[in-house]
């Protein structure tokens, strides 16, 4: 069925933010990506425009940026049609922590990114969406938000950080039937992915990972786990009180 839902998508320039933006250009949607790299979310928008988007605007953006972020929502906002229905917090990164350089600057980036840059791209649209009582947020978190994997500590307490985040922002705005869903993907083929140089249990092809976020998000799902695979792992590391040591 198409829709002219009004979405709004941070790292939409490849990857899983492409592979949503994708599949809600699908249904008619009107777009709002957003990423850094301008010339490949140009092709995107290309894209969504010739899978049957109603519309697709494109802002380059940096995400930990405070001012560039509210003034992008503020944007969309009022962009064709007034207000919002989904915002997906997706952009993100994962570098290692780089411990033995004596240097904090990559895991503080990675903090940086991947925890303000929630709250930047998502707390803009909240008036909005309290004040049109419906709304959802999405938020892209991680298995990794469950296990303990070496050389990744900041990429994990980054994904743990934002899970909590989308638990304690349910809480807050379910009476303002606004829906918060935390997706926790595990391995998926992407940019990220393909520089791995180890096995990835689980593996899952990028489209077929965003059709089952999309269905997700319209059943309202609190928290979100795929491939399904992880479900039964992490609930026996949960019941054993063991902690996972790899992703």
């Amino acid at each position: 069925m198409k829709s002219n839902q009004k979405i709004f998508i941070t790292g939409a320039s490849s990857g899983i933010g492409a592979a949503i933006a994708a599949e809600y250009a699908n249904q008619g949607a009107i777009l709002g990506l957003v990423a850094r790299r301008e010339a490949k979310l140009e092709a995107i928008k290309n894209k969504c425009l010739e899978l049957g988007a109603e519309d697709v605007k494109t802002y380059s953006l940096d995400v930990t940026d405070v001012d560039q972020s509210l003034s992008t929502a503020k944007d969309f906002i009022v962009w064709k049609k007034e207000g919002i229905d989904i915002v997906v917090a997706n952009a993100g990164v994962a570098f290692s922590d780089h411990l033995s350089s004596g240097d904090p600057t990559q895991i503080n980036q990675t903090l940086l990114i991947n925890i303000l840059g929630v709250t930047n791209t998502v707390i803009p649209f909240v008036p909005t969406m309290k004040s049109q009582k419906e709304g959802a947020i999405v938020i892209m978190s991680s298995i990794a938000s469950f296990t303990a994997p070496a050389y990744f500590g900041g990429y994990s307490a980054s994904k743990v950080a934002v899970r909590r985040l989308g638990d304690g922002w349910r809480t807050t705005l379910q009476k303002h039937n606004v829906q918060v869903t935390t997706i926790c993907p595990g391995y998926i083929k992407s940019e990220m992915t393909d520089i791995n140089d180890f096995k990835m249990p689980f593996l899952m092809e990028t489209d077929v990972a965003a059709k089952k976020m999309v269905q997700a998000i319209k059943s309202r799902k609190k928290t979100y786990i795929l491939p399904w695979q992880w479900r039964p792992v992490i609930a026996i590391s949960r019941l054993f009180g063991k902690k996972l040591k790899s992703i």
